[in-house]
Protein backbone atom coordinates (compact mmCIF):
# COMPACT_ATOMS: atom_id res chain seq x y z
CA UNK A 1 0.00 0.00 0.00
CA UNK A 2 2.82 2.63 1.18
CA UNK A 3 4.77 1.97 -2.37
CA UNK A 4 2.24 4.75 -2.84
CA UNK A 5 2.77 6.71 0.33
CA UNK A 6 2.96 10.00 -1.55
CA UNK A 7 -0.56 9.60 -3.20
CA UNK A 8 -2.21 9.38 -0.16
CA UNK A 9 -0.31 12.25 1.11
CA UNK A 10 -1.61 14.00 -2.01
CA UNK A 11 -4.88 13.23 -0.81
CA UNK A 12 -5.03 14.04 2.21
CA UNK A 13 -3.28 17.99 1.18
CA UNK A 14 -5.78 18.20 -1.06
CA UNK A 15 -8.39 17.21 0.94
CA UNK A 16 -7.71 19.74 3.58
CA UNK A 17 -7.02 22.60 0.72
CA UNK A 18 -11.13 22.14 -0.29
CA UNK A 19 -12.04 21.97 3.57
CA UNK A 20 -10.36 25.61 4.10
CA UNK A 21 -12.55 26.63 0.86
CA UNK A 22 -15.78 25.21 1.89
CA UNK A 23 -15.32 26.84 5.83
CA UNK A 24 -14.69 30.04 3.86
CA UNK A 25 -17.49 29.67 1.75
CA UNK A 26 -19.31 28.41 5.04
CA UNK A 27 -18.56 31.61 6.72
CA UNK A 28 -18.69 34.00 3.74
CA UNK A 29 -20.94 32.85 1.43
CA UNK A 30 -18.39 33.09 -0.77
CA UNK A 31 -19.27 31.41 -4.44
CA UNK A 32 -15.49 31.30 -6.19
CA UNK A 33 -14.66 29.51 -2.51
CA UNK A 34 -17.57 26.74 -3.35
CA UNK A 35 -16.11 26.44 -6.51
CA UNK A 36 -12.33 25.97 -5.88
CA UNK A 37 -13.80 23.40 -3.17
CA UNK A 38 -16.01 21.36 -5.16
CA UNK A 39 -13.01 21.00 -7.67
CA UNK A 40 -10.60 20.54 -5.10
CA UNK A 41 -12.87 17.92 -3.20
CA UNK A 42 -13.55 15.57 -7.00
CA UNK A 43 -10.03 15.37 -7.13
CA UNK A 44 -10.18 13.13 -4.24
CA UNK A 45 -12.95 11.78 -5.49
CA UNK A 46 -11.10 10.76 -8.72
CA UNK A 47 -8.00 9.52 -6.43
CA UNK A 48 -9.87 8.12 -4.15
CA UNK A 49 -11.87 6.06 -6.70
CA UNK A 50 -9.00 4.44 -8.68
CA UNK A 51 -7.76 3.04 -5.45
CA UNK A 52 -11.20 1.49 -5.11
CA UNK A 53 -11.29 0.38 -8.74
CA UNK A 54 -7.98 -0.99 -8.79
CA UNK A 55 -8.78 -2.97 -5.06
CA UNK A 56 -12.08 -4.07 -6.91
CA UNK A 57 -11.27 -5.30 -10.27
CA UNK A 58 -7.36 -6.29 -10.16
CA UNK A 59 -7.10 -7.34 -6.77
CA UNK A 60 -10.28 -9.19 -6.65
CA UNK A 61 -11.10 -7.64 -3.10
CA UNK A 62 -14.09 -4.91 -2.50
CA UNK A 63 -12.74 -3.02 0.47
CA UNK A 64 -15.68 -3.98 2.78
CA UNK A 65 -14.65 -7.13 4.49
CA UNK A 66 -12.36 -5.41 7.17
CA UNK A 67 -12.79 -2.36 9.36
CA UNK A 68 -9.58 -0.88 8.17
CA UNK A 69 -10.80 -1.22 4.74
CA UNK A 70 -14.40 -0.26 5.26
CA UNK A 71 -13.41 3.37 6.63
CA UNK A 72 -11.74 4.31 2.89
CA UNK A 73 -15.15 3.13 1.33
CA UNK A 74 -16.78 4.77 4.23
CA UNK A 75 -15.04 7.71 3.33
CA UNK A 76 -15.30 7.77 -0.33
CA UNK A 77 -19.41 7.52 0.15
CA UNK A 78 -18.97 10.95 2.39
CA UNK A 79 -17.09 12.36 -0.37
CA UNK A 80 -19.41 11.39 -3.32
CA UNK A 81 -22.89 12.31 -1.14
CA UNK A 82 -20.44 15.72 -0.68
CA UNK A 83 -20.31 16.51 -4.31
CA UNK A 84 -24.00 15.59 -5.02
CA UNK A 85 -25.52 17.69 -2.36
CA UNK A 86 -23.02 20.68 -3.36
CA UNK A 87 -24.26 20.21 -6.89
CA UNK A 88 -28.25 19.75 -7.02
CA UNK A 89 -28.73 21.18 -3.50
CA UNK A 90 -27.98 24.89 -1.73
CA UNK A 91 -26.92 23.33 1.61
CA UNK A 92 -23.76 24.39 2.50
CA UNK A 93 -23.15 24.15 5.99
CA UNK A 94 -24.19 19.95 5.54
CA UNK A 95 -21.23 19.89 2.93
CA UNK A 96 -18.67 21.75 4.91
CA UNK A 97 -19.18 19.20 8.00
CA UNK A 98 -19.77 16.22 5.91
CA UNK A 99 -16.30 17.09 4.58
CA UNK A 100 -15.01 17.59 8.06
CA UNK A 101 -16.60 14.15 9.29
CA UNK A 102 -15.13 12.48 5.82
CA UNK A 103 -11.66 13.83 6.27
CA UNK A 104 -11.26 12.66 9.74
CA UNK A 105 -13.01 9.07 9.06
CA UNK A 106 -10.43 8.99 5.77
CA UNK A 107 -7.09 10.05 7.97
CA UNK A 108 -7.78 7.43 10.92
CA UNK A 109 -7.78 5.05 7.66
CA UNK A 110 -4.75 6.32 6.14
CA UNK A 111 -2.38 6.32 9.10
CA UNK A 112 -4.06 2.59 11.43
CA UNK A 113 -3.02 1.69 7.90
CA UNK A 114 0.01 2.60 8.10
CA UNK A 115 0.76 1.43 11.55
CA UNK A 116 -0.26 -1.92 10.76
CA UNK A 117 2.00 -2.15 7.40
CA UNK A 118 4.79 -1.58 9.90
CA UNK A 119 6.84 -0.92 6.64
CA UNK A 120 9.61 2.13 7.12
CA UNK A 121 7.55 4.04 4.53
CA UNK A 122 4.80 3.78 7.05
CA UNK A 123 5.92 5.09 10.15
CA UNK A 124 7.57 7.64 7.62
CA UNK A 125 3.74 8.85 7.01
CA UNK A 126 2.85 9.10 10.85
CA UNK A 127 5.68 10.77 11.46
CA UNK A 128 4.59 13.28 8.72
CA UNK A 129 1.21 14.02 9.92
CA UNK A 130 2.69 14.62 13.56
CA UNK A 131 4.73 17.41 11.70
CA UNK A 132 1.86 18.62 9.82
CA UNK A 133 -0.08 18.81 12.52
CA UNK A 134 2.14 21.52 14.33
CA UNK A 135 3.18 23.51 11.15
CA UNK A 136 -0.45 23.83 10.68
CA UNK A 137 -1.26 24.88 14.12
CA UNK A 138 1.61 26.99 14.23
CA UNK A 139 0.75 28.85 11.00
CA UNK A 140 -3.50 29.45 12.15
CA UNK A 141 -1.33 31.19 15.37
CA UNK A 142 0.48 33.36 12.40
CA UNK A 143 -2.99 34.14 11.37
CA UNK A 144 -4.87 34.86 14.59
CA UNK A 145 -1.60 36.78 15.40
CA UNK A 146 -2.19 39.15 12.33
CA UNK A 147 -5.88 39.44 13.36
CA UNK A 148 -4.73 40.40 16.91
CA UNK A 149 -2.49 43.22 15.28
CA UNK A 150 -5.28 45.14 12.91
CA UNK A 151 -7.67 45.01 16.38
CA UNK A 152 -4.85 46.81 18.14
CA UNK A 153 -4.61 48.85 15.65
CA UNK A 154 -8.83 49.14 14.83
CA UNK A 155 -8.56 50.12 18.34
CA UNK A 156 -5.74 53.00 18.03
CA UNK A 157 -7.18 54.75 14.88
CA UNK A 158 -10.53 54.12 16.85
CA UNK A 159 -9.38 56.19 20.01
CA UNK A 160 -7.08 58.50 18.05
CA UNK A 161 -10.55 59.08 15.84
CA UNK A 162 -12.76 59.57 18.66
CA UNK A 163 -10.35 62.36 20.60
CA UNK A 164 -9.85 64.25 17.15
CA UNK A 165 -5.51 63.55 17.96
CA UNK A 166 -2.74 62.08 16.54
CA UNK A 167 -4.10 63.07 12.92
CA UNK A 168 -0.49 62.46 11.08
CA UNK A 169 -1.01 58.99 11.74
CA UNK A 170 -4.41 57.91 11.00
CA UNK A 171 -3.79 57.31 7.42
CA UNK A 172 -0.78 55.52 8.22
CA UNK A 173 -2.78 53.06 10.73
CA UNK A 174 -5.60 52.53 8.14
CA UNK A 175 -9.22 52.77 7.70
CA UNK A 176 -11.80 51.60 10.21
CA UNK A 177 -13.46 48.93 7.91
CA UNK A 178 -10.34 47.70 6.06
CA UNK A 179 -8.94 47.03 9.45
CA UNK A 180 -12.04 45.10 11.03
CA UNK A 181 -12.58 43.89 7.65
CA UNK A 182 -8.88 42.29 7.26
CA UNK A 183 -8.46 40.93 10.41
CA UNK A 184 -11.66 39.30 10.39
CA UNK A 185 -10.55 37.51 6.92
CA UNK A 186 -7.07 36.48 8.70
CA UNK A 187 -9.20 34.45 11.68
CA UNK A 188 -11.61 32.97 8.99
CA UNK A 189 -8.76 31.26 7.81
CA UNK A 190 -7.25 30.43 11.25
CA UNK A 191 -9.67 28.76 12.26
CA UNK A 192 -9.99 25.76 9.53
CA UNK A 193 -6.20 25.67 9.89
CA UNK A 194 -6.52 25.07 13.50
CA UNK A 195 -9.22 22.72 13.33
CA UNK A 196 -7.11 20.69 10.93
CA UNK A 197 -4.26 20.80 12.76
CA UNK A 198 -5.90 19.56 15.78
CA UNK A 199 -7.65 16.63 14.22
CA UNK A 200 -4.53 15.41 12.83
CA UNK A 201 -2.60 15.75 16.42
CA UNK A 202 -5.27 13.99 17.84
CA UNK A 203 -5.49 10.90 15.27
CA UNK A 204 -1.85 10.31 15.45
CA UNK A 205 -1.52 10.48 18.56
CA UNK A 206 -3.74 7.18 18.66
CA UNK A 207 -2.62 5.39 15.56
CA UNK A 208 0.62 5.90 17.25
CA UNK A 209 1.00 4.83 20.45
CA UNK A 210 1.83 8.58 22.07
CA UNK A 211 1.17 9.22 25.72
CA UNK A 212 -1.98 11.67 24.70
CA UNK A 213 -4.08 12.62 27.82
CA UNK A 214 -7.22 14.68 26.92
CA UNK A 215 -6.81 16.60 30.01
CA UNK A 216 -3.54 17.27 29.28
CA UNK A 217 -3.09 21.25 29.62
CA UNK A 218 -1.63 21.65 26.04
CA UNK A 219 -4.60 19.72 24.59
CA UNK A 220 -7.10 21.51 26.86
CA UNK A 221 -5.75 24.79 26.02
CA UNK A 222 -5.60 24.14 22.16
CA UNK A 223 -9.15 23.19 21.80
CA UNK A 224 -10.03 26.58 24.44
CA UNK A 225 -8.37 28.36 21.93
CA UNK A 226 -10.13 26.84 18.89
CA UNK A 227 -13.26 27.53 20.55
CA UNK A 228 -12.43 31.00 21.83
CA UNK A 229 -11.82 31.95 17.74
CA UNK A 230 -14.95 29.87 16.55
CA UNK A 231 -17.06 31.75 18.97
CA UNK A 232 -15.67 35.30 17.55
CA UNK A 233 -17.02 33.78 13.96
CA UNK A 234 -20.47 33.14 15.96
CA UNK A 235 -20.60 36.84 17.85
CA UNK A 236 -19.49 38.30 14.29
CA UNK A 237 -21.78 36.97 12.18
CA UNK A 238 -24.98 35.81 13.73
CA UNK A 239 -24.76 38.18 16.73
CA UNK A 240 -23.71 41.14 13.69
CA UNK A 241 -20.38 42.10 16.22
CA UNK A 242 -17.97 44.38 14.19
CA UNK A 243 -15.68 47.37 14.95
CA UNK A 244 -14.52 48.38 18.72
CA UNK A 245 -16.27 45.43 20.22
CA UNK A 246 -15.35 42.71 18.14
CA UNK A 247 -11.40 44.10 18.35
CA UNK A 248 -11.78 43.55 22.16
CA UNK A 249 -12.84 40.38 22.08
CA UNK A 250 -10.56 39.28 19.55
CA UNK A 251 -7.81 41.15 21.38
CA UNK A 252 -8.47 39.42 24.64
CA UNK A 253 -8.77 35.67 22.76
CA UNK A 254 -5.14 36.44 22.02
CA UNK A 255 -4.11 36.44 25.70
CA UNK A 256 -5.41 32.63 25.68
CA UNK A 257 -3.65 31.88 22.61
CA UNK A 258 -0.36 33.00 23.72
CA UNK A 259 -0.79 31.24 27.53
CA UNK A 260 -1.76 28.07 25.45
CA UNK A 261 1.65 28.68 23.39
CA UNK A 262 3.82 29.80 26.21
CA UNK A 263 2.51 28.57 29.68
CA UNK A 264 0.67 25.45 28.61
CA UNK A 265 3.67 24.23 26.45
CA UNK A 266 6.15 23.57 29.42
CA UNK A 267 3.21 22.20 31.99
CA UNK A 268 2.21 19.93 28.92
CA UNK A 269 3.03 15.70 29.46
CA UNK A 270 3.51 15.05 26.08
CA UNK A 271 4.08 18.79 23.93
CA UNK A 272 6.99 20.11 23.37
Amino acid sequence: MFESRWLYEIILIIYGLSLIGYFIDFIQSNQKANRIAFWLLSMVWIIQSFFLFKQAFLENSFPVLSLYDGLFFYSWVLVTFSLIINRIFSIHFIVFFTNLFGFFILLVYILTEAQREGLEQGVQLVNEILITHITLSIVSYGFFTLSFLLSIMYLVQYRLLKNKQGMKWMWRLGDLKQLDQYSFIAVTLGVPLLLIGVILGVVWAYVANAEFYWFDLKTLGSLLVLGVYALYLLLRLIKGYQGRSIAIYNTAAFLILIINFLLFSLLSNFHL
